[in-house]
């Protein structure tokens, strides 16, 4: 199983101060090397199966991919090309002096992940209100870490997390009472810091019997209209839609009528075209759906109402002014009429005061002129004589 490696790992050691080697690690498939700094007589040895791999500038082992080499019998690496899994482990480079020197370090080989087809679930159809588990395997070291997530965005609905969630974690996904906002296409996604990251489609197919909604199911219409009928059904497996006259016959497309479905997801959306509303077709229709599920049907009653009567407008001049002659006019007699009734409610002292104020200017100077020639005669008369 090949691993990509990152960069070469090394360790050095020599007969006179043998220093710690430390862990290195590496990636398939890239190859890797281990170096020695030291005289020679240096061999190889794969210490977790007591293994010689090399003596000197010889390869001992049968295993093709080992190679050995030196700089100036001082400097000796082991190569170990299209590095895989079995590699993983402890190495040893020894010196063949008295005392013998050595020195170990651990090779790490990281996988990348890769999810196993085998032990993870395929697209999967199941009945609405059922329990569904979803799985995921994948291997890689280190070991990957499994999410899910839904393709198309939305929420999951998780019973560890307690509710629903952008994504959740583990190796299965569990959902109970499953409805149709389940369905869709779910992704496994397996990493592990180790590049690629991989992942797998699971499509959830759910199973339910056909659902219908009308929004009017009383619709009012006069002779020689044209009008749509509507519903839309909720349905999986797709159902088989048609309609149905008040007469209880199938309706099918000819010159009066029209039908139209679309579909979207579970969702398809019904419609009718009545091109003239007729007298035969005020009644009920039908509109069904069936499936392998079930079938359901949604009733629209169409009644006859009076057809809207036509208001001519005043385009011209002339019905214009007769307009406002007619609206004006209607409003002085109004006015005039209110005038005369609270005229006629008026005390005598009004009466009198109307009288005086509607006598000429030319009276009231002669009324005065006969007030002062009474008081005269009177005054005379008093006086002695």
């Amino acid at each position: 199983m090949p691993v990509n490696l990152a960069a070469p790992s090394t360790s050095q050691c020599t007969p006179f101060s043998p220093a710690p080697w430390r862990h290195c690690s590496t990636s398939w498939p890239r190859a890797s090397f281990l170096r020695s700094t030291i005289l020679p007589q240096v061999a190889w040895l794969r210490v977790d199966t007591q293994t010689i791999l090399t003596i000197s500038s010889h390869v001992i082992t049968k295993n093709h991919r080992i190679a050995v080499t030196h700089s100036g019998h001082r400097t000796w690496s082991l190569h170990i090309r299209d590095t895989c899994e079995t590699d993983r482990g402890w190495y040893m480079c020894q010196v063949n002096t008295d005392p013998m020197s050595s020195n170990t370090g651990f090779l790490e080989v990281v996988v990348p992940p890769d999810i196993l087809d085998d032990s993870t679930s395929t697209d999967m159809m199941v009945n609405e209100g059922s329990n569904v588990t979803l799985r995921c395997a994948a291997t890689g070291t280190p070991r990957p870490t499994i999410t899910w997530r839904r393709e198309a965005g939305g929420s999951i609905s998780s019973q560890e997390a307690g509710g629903a969630v952008v994504s959740a974690e583990g190796s299965q996904l569990e959902i109970t009472r499953v409805n149709r906002l389940h369905m869709g296409a779910y992704l496994c996604i397996a990493s592990n810091g180790v590049p690629p990251t991989v992942s797998k489609r699971i499509v959830l197919i759910v199973h339910f019997s056909p659902m219908i909604h009308i929004e009017n199911q009383l619709v009012g219409a006069y002779e020689g209209q044209k009008l749509m009928l509507e519903c839309r059904s909720e349905a999986y497996p797709r159902p088989i839609t048609y309609w149905t006259s008040p007469a209880n016959e199938t309706i099918n497309n000819d010159g009066h009528y029209k039908v139209e479905s679309s579909t979207s997801g579970y969702e398809t959306t019904m419609k009718l075209v009545i091109r003239s509303v007729r007298s035969q077709d005020y009644g009920l229709f039908r509109c069904i759906a069936t499936n392998s599920l079930g079938e359901t049907d949604g009733k629209i009653t169409l009644y006859s109402i009076s057809r809207p009567s036509s208001v001519r407008k005043s385009n011209t001049r002339r019905d214009s002014k007769k307009f406002w002659s007619q609206e004006h006019g209607y409003e002085k007699t109004v006015a005039g009429t209110m005038e005369e009734s609270s005229f006629r409610d008026d005390g005598d002292a009004e009466d009198d005061d109307s009288e005086s104020s509607a006598r000429g200017p030319l009276q009231q100077p002669v009324l005065l002129l006969l007030g002062c020639c009474v008081t005269s005669s009177i005054i005379a008369r008093t006086l002695p004589s």
